[in-house]
């Protein structure tokens, strides 16, 4: 048996884990008050904004507990499975270089750890995949492989309301946020070899929606024989014209709705909203 596993970060509700098969190891968030909690396991995402907005300094992330990562690889190598774990960009956390090592010391040939250069989104997308081809019978080196070639082809935009989140969190440089924050201006984010970048900006929400749209062909444009996923933070109406167009202009029904939780939703805070797809062609470096 392949066992899929993955991090918080890949935002799966714990009754879609549950329904796919995916073990899903949690991230920690702690608030300036101290209380720590475990992302999706004692703190879900409509609590965590509500957190968040009371917040004068940004919350901390931490990489899931090393001890549960070692579990879960010395449980699959004492029951016989295979494994292949798929974890946040190691550009923007050390959960992939801690994973790397505990997989070290297990010594087990059957697991396989991924990095996805990727998150929320983006990572979901991945892990999808994962499930896909789990199902269909392939071997955990097969899917790894596959995944390594099909991670340069995801794309993920987003709209989000203000740049300081990732500056904050020492996501985005300060001269970045600073040219993505003027008066009425709405960034648009992308993920490029694991690492956020502006790469848009409007005047307004319509204006950044639109924005968002035209990167879509410029990125490559939607396979639509691969799956894709809207997402966004706090406020569900954001993704509403993100569907709109999905379906619309291009065509395209049955996304997946993802409500970014904790981990990610630090970063880029409230009023995001976004899409992830894989291109028709891989991105080029």
């Amino acid at each position: 048996m392949v066992r899929i596993l993955t991090d918080s970060a890949a935002d799966f509700s714990e009754e879609l884990a549950r329904q796919l098969n995916v073990e899903v190891l949690p991230l920690g968030v702690t608030f300036e008050d101290g209380m720590a909690y475990r992302d999706r396991v004692d703190l879900q995402p409509e609590e965590f904004y509500e957190k968040l907005a009371a917040c004068e300094k940004l919350p901390k992330t931490s990489q899931p507990n090393l001890g549960d990562v070692l579990t879960a690889f010395e449980n699959a190598r004492d029951a016989g499975d295979e494994m292949v774990a798929i974890f946040i960009s190691s550009q923007l956390s050390g959960t992939y270089q801690s994973a790397c090592m505990a997989a070290d010391t297990v010594e087990y040939p059957g697991i396989h750890v991924v990095d996805s250069l990727n998150a929320a989104m983006g990572q979901h997308l991945l892990v999808r995949l994962a499930v896909r081809l789990r199902d269909e019978g392939f071997s955990a080196t097969q899917i790894a492989a596959r995944l390594d070639r099909e991670k340069h082809r995801v794309c993920q935009l987003a709209i989000v309301d203000s740049l300081k989140y990732l500056h904050k969190g020492g996501r985005l440089s300060g001269a970045v946020a600073v040219a993505g924050g003027l008066l009425g201006i709405k960034p648009v984010i992308c993920l490029e070899n694991g690492k956020v970048k502006l790469a848009g900006q409007a005047r307004g929400l319509p204006g950044a929606y639109v924005a968002m749209f035209k990167l879509i062909d410029e990125k490559g444009g939607i396979d639509p024989k691969m799956d894709y996923v809207v997402g966004y933070t706090a406020q569900k109406k954001r993704f509403e014209p993100v569907q709109q167009y999905l379906t619309g202009n291009l065509g395209l029904n049955g996304s997946t709705v993802c409500h970014v939780g904790p981990a990610v939703g630090t970063h880029i805070g409230p009023g995001a909203a976004g899409l992830c797809f894989f291109a028709n062609k891989a991105k080029q470096d």
